[in-house]
């Protein structure tokens, strides 16, 4: 067993993992999972940089980390840092930071690079089960994009596309600096243009349709908060509970009234809902609808929710 420690900080929030992995039994550890909404993202895509208050609550998330990291004594860290920080034009200052508290470079990965770390993480554990064979179209919706991989043991086909729940949010919720609240119809109809639109690119290189044909034991597999925050309300879930969340099947029904119901809905009432991050309250909205949209366009009848993701991958990497 090799203990090892993966943070992934991506445009809405940064989490930690430290494991013990064998990679000749294929067995993981998990001794200390954490997650925090920082934003880092906020206002990237309006200004091309990081907010220096957005740089100041994940140096202050870094820290936490950090003590974690010593006290379990972790031989390996590796940091990556995802779609915020490869559009902004200040990176260099967030790199200086990272290194200063952890003693590790973040490395700025690419969309590529994530889509792979996200299907490892996600579907090593279903490789070989007879009900869940694959192939797979992982789809991790983040902060700032939203990654579609799709595979069997091993990727085939990959693509990053920038659409994600903050960088939709910004971009057509917030109005005169404050987000509308429930969004209008014209709104809801300009963010299903966006990911109509990044549907068509991802399209051309990965075949969403095709990747999602119950009948072939093909299976669509959601990652990322506004994938398991959906599936929290759906299971009715009085509390957020990763191990419920963890493999459970959310119909397409289920997600299509939910969507609804989150984007007619005020921030009082989301914030409510017993599952709900306060963190994620003004971005769930867009968040489902970005998942909605995919299993409109795959004709997926329903995703499976998995609770391990890029970071699991990660440690994959580092063991």
């Amino acid at each position: 067993m090799t203990r090892v420690a993966a943070v992934d900080c991506g445009t809405n929030s940064i989490r930690l993992l430290v494991a013990d992995a064998d990679p000749a039994t294929g067995e993981l550890i998990e001794l200390d999972r954490q997650m925090k909404i920082v934003r880092l993202g906020q206002g990237v895509d309006r200004t091309g940089r990081l907010a220096p208050e957005a740089l100041e609550r994940t140096f202050a998330a870094c820290r936490e980390y950090a003590e974690v990291v010593r006290e379990l004594g972790a031989e390996r860290v590796r940091f990556v840092a995802t779609s915020a920080s490869r559009d902004a034009e200040n990176r260099e200052e967030f790199v200086r930071g990272v290194v200063e508290i952890l003693g590790v470079e973040p490395e700025v990965i690419s969309g590529d690079q994530e889509a792979e770390f996200s299907f490892t993480g996600a579907t090593k554990e279903l490789t070989g089960h007879d009900h869940m064979a694959g192939p797979y179209l992982v789809v991790d919706i983040g902060g700032g994009s939203t990654e579609f991989v799709e595979g069997g043991e091993g990727v085939r086909a990959a693509r990053s596309v920038d659409i994600g729940c903050v960088r939709l949010t910004e971009r057509h919720l917030v109005v005169d600096g404050r987000i509308t609240d429930p969004p209008t119809k014209d709104q809801i109809a300009a963010i299903r243009a966006d990911v109509e639109r990044a549907l068509d690119l991802a399209e051309r290189t990965v075949p969403l349709r095709r990747a999602c044909r119950p009948a072939d034991g093909h299976a669509l597999v959601g990652l990322a908060g506004s994938v398991t925050t959906v599936a929290g309300i759906a299971l009715g879930l009085k509390e957020y509970d990763p191990s419920a969340i963890h493999h459970s099947r959310i119909t397409l029904g289920q997600v299509r009234e939910i969507t609804g119901r989150l984007l007619g809905s005020g921030h009082a009432e989301r914030a409510e809902i017993p599952v709900m991050h306060p963190g994620r309250i003004d971005v769930i909205g867009a968040g489902a609808l970005i998942l909605l949209s995919i299993m409109e366009r795959t004709g997926a009848e329903e995703v499976v929710v998995s609770e391990h993701d890029i970071l699991d991958g990660l440690v994959w990497s580092i063991a």
